[in-house]
């Protein structure tokens, strides 16, 4: 259990029989998951002013285990990004080099618990949106197995993908925080009942076989970032682990597969954003397509604009066989790929990013580089699978993430094997 959370403990008291696993915690929420009577904004100013008439489902869970909301976290527009630069109230910045992003979307929970705000924090990952902060900041961060926590009341940006996950500054309280969120919800029909009980974790990873896919040491991946990772697989091996390269050839088609998919789906989800239903109103006195596109050309950030079009595009008559079909046809091959390489492993272990944070503005004018970062990320989300990012060293001054990767609803495994990483990290 971390400092911060026994501080916070410390000075409240409540009878024990009224006390929940999160009494007295305060946990900042992603501004795209839905909280009651507080503004979410997904950092965009087509939705000021939105005030939520009910919580997400993992709010529900956080309320009744005693938890306080201490505030909504800034993120990339609607979740598109990996810097938290894309958003309305501009970037948030990394505690541990102000000069540098803090990763995205998830940016400003990452940034709450590295600067010690809060213990906990909720985030969601589409494409590594938990897990790039979390490497970037120097925290934990889990991305959950597709349909382990429910996605009531995260505004969807590409529903076959995202997830609602947690961040701390630890392993612990980062399987603590899960295993309030955990569980199935009628609301949300992919969401899978199975819960997850924090009297498990333990850390254990002795005689477990973990596979080192060599595609994730490819080019493009930085030497510091590698030789830092690289260092740590060797402690899992000290620890007892078996180590076994494996491949994952089909991994070269995961970015295209990803964004192909995620921006068709963005633009039939964020339709619903006109002036009519959200939005600011409209001018009356256009004609309705007027009003529309200038309604969303004024809420929508260039980022979000872009994503829109990309998968309009991809979507349209005479393209959807070429993209989208192809897309959902790649994307088979990859989830077959860990299916096999996770029958032979119990584990899976890389890098997180391939680089360290990167400079402010370094990236935000060439959208495909910064495309590019997520290629060790999006293929977990392809795959549904869990992953987590733990801090393993530094490289070039800057924390660097190791990313474990397990079965599909194998977070139990996971989280014991992180245990065991940090202890000796």
């Amino acid at each position: 259990m971390s400092d911060a959370y026994n501080a916070f403990l410390s000075d409240i008291e409540i009878p024990s029989e009224t006390a929940g696993p999160l009494t007295g915690v305060r946990i900042a929420v992603k501004d795209n998951i839905s909280t009651k009577n507080i503004p979410t904004t997904c950092a965009s100013k087509i939705l000021l002013g939105y005030i939520p008439p009910y919580d997400a489902h993992a709010v529900e869970l956080l309320k009744a285990a005693g938890a306080t909301i201490a505030g909504k976290t800034n993120m990339d527009e609607f979740g598109m990004g990996t810097t938290t630069e894309n958003s309305a109230f501009g970037p948030a910045l990394n505690p541990r080099d102000t000069t540098r992003v803090t990763g995205g979307s998830s940016g400003g929970s990452a940034a709450a618990v590295a600067a010690g705000l809060v213990p906990m924090a909720l985030g969601s990952d589409t494409g590594g949106s938990i897990r790039c902060p979390a490497s970037y900041c120097g925290i934990v961060g889990l991305k959950p197995s597709y349909g382990r926590v429910s996605r009531y009341g995260l505004i969807a940006y590409a529903n076959s993908f995202e997830q609602i996950g947690p961040m701390a500054a630890n392993v612990t309280d980062t399987a603590r925080l899960f295993s309030v969120i955990a569980g199935g919800d009628r609301r949300d029909s992919t969401s899978v009942d199975k819960p997850y009980d924090i009297t498990g974790l333990r850390a254990d990873i002795k005689g477990k076989i973990i596979g080192v896919p060599k595609e994730y040491f490819g080019e493009g991946v930085d030497t510091g970032v590698a030789e830092t990772v690289e260092t740590s697989i060797g402690r899992l091996e000290e620890l007892g682990a078996t180590i076994r390269e494996v491949s994952l050839p089909s991994i070269r088609y995961a970015l295209a597969a990803y964004y192909v998919t995620c921006t068709c789906e963005a633009s039939s989800n964020l339709d619903r954003f006109d002036g009519v239903r959200y939005g600011p109103e409209p001018e009356m006195n256009l004609p309705w397509h007027d009003a529309y596109t200038k309604v969303r050309q004024a809420g929508f950030g260039p980022e979000v604009r872009r994503r829109i079009l990309l998968g309009t595009f991809a979507l349209s008559a005479g393209y959807y066989g070429k993209y989208y079909v192809k897309a959902q046809h790649a994307k088979q091959l990859i989830r077959r790929d860990f299916q096999r390489v996770l029958t032979e492993c119990d584990l899976l272990a890389g890098p997180t990013m391939p680089n360290i944070a990167p400079r402010l503005g370094e990236l935000t004018a060439d959208p495909l580089r910064m495309y590019q970062t997520d290629i060790l990320t999006v293929p977990v989300n392809i795959a549904g699978i869990p992953a987590i990012s733990l801090p393993c060293g530094t490289a070039h001054g800057m924390p660097v993430g190791l990313q474990l990767m397990g079965r599909m609803f194998g977070e139990e495994a996971l989280l014991n094997a992180a245990l065991a990483f940090e202890e000796v990290a």
